[in-house]
């Protein structure tokens, strides 16, 4: 689990994605390999209307048709490897040494999953190719993405910029305490301030737990800003994000928790829309 893993393609997120995975790959010390997936198309092709035709212009439809399958595969595969000489130069200019690249025809997911053996972080962008300059549009592979990969996971924002400090929420449960753990051992987020920050629930002693956690950090170096909080959760972390110019946001993986399902949870997407800083999900 060495490199750091970073899907490219032709939307507006694209150097963005970029940046994130050159400074998660420079954070770590680890090589950067950069991933474009060429995806089958929703256009008809000559496979599923071979036999739908008629048989008098059948033969040469489905001759030109081919020609322009053929013509659209050649066009994918020369933009994406222009997308990778791009991404490798961005590496090359920002200090990478370690850098790959690497072209599949497949879903992204699928692409994603069969290299996840060799990953140590997997860089992703919050929208995809089709979604052009809608930046409200969430990228369909996200929640996919998320619930199959158990390799943690930074979501890029459009802007994505080298971070000073990320917020964790903190709800008391196990998987918040195997995030802290991540956190630690992880190193991407070492030499980061650290916003940790709890809502108040019902987690039976939340309090003492939390001030374990604060501990543990600063025992591990991390600068901590701890802050316990009384309120609605999502507007709770949502005010403490915008009032102490929060930069990047981290997670532990699909819980059932209330701070879990703020962010992630049943209402995964919808949240990712909503807060526009570069994501961080941990596994």
């Amino acid at each position: 689990m060495n490199k750091i893993i970073t899907c490219v393609d032709g939307s507006a997120y694209s150097d963005a994605v970029c940046n994130a995975g050159i400074w998660a790959a420079n954070k770590l010390k680890k090589p950067i390999l950069f991933l474009h997936a060429i995806e089958k198309g929703n256009a008809p092709s000559t496979d599923n209307l071979s036999g739908a035709i008629g048989l008098g212009a059948r033969s040469s439809l489905l001759k030109e048709m081919s020609a322009l399958d053929q013509q659209r595969n050649k066009l994918a595969l020369e933009v994406g490897k222009e997308l990778l000489a791009h991404a490798v130069e961005l590496a090359e200019q920002n200090g990478c040494e370690d850098i790959e690249k690497t072209q599949r025809h497949s879903d992204i997911v699928e692409a994603i999953c069969d290299l996840e053996s060799d990953a140590r972080f997997l860089v992703i962008g919050r929208s995809g190719e089709s979604h052009g300059e809608n930046f409200k549009a969430i990228g369909s592979h996200i929640e996919q993405v998320i619930r199959q990969v158990h390799t943690p996971i930074l979501i890029a924002n459009q802007d994505f910029k080298a971070p000073q400090n990320f917020m964790f929420a903190y709800d008391g449960r196990e998987t918040a305490d195997k995030a802290v753990k991540r956190i630690i051992d992880g190193g991407l987020l070492h030499n980061l301030t650290c916003h940790l920050v709890t809502v108040k629930n019902n987690q039976k002693d939340l309090l003492d737990k939390f001030k374990r956690t604060e501990a543990m950090l600063k025992e591990s170096g991390f600068d901590v800003k701890s802050s316990f909080l009384e309120g609605n959760i999502f507007n709770s972390l949502m005010d403490y994000k915008t009032k102490n110019n929060v930069e990047m946001l981290v997670m532990g993986a699909f819980s059932h928790s209330k701070i879990a399902q703020a962010f992630l949870g049943s209402n995964t997407l919808k949240m990712i829309e909503k807060v526009h800083l570069p994501l961080v999900v941990l596994r």
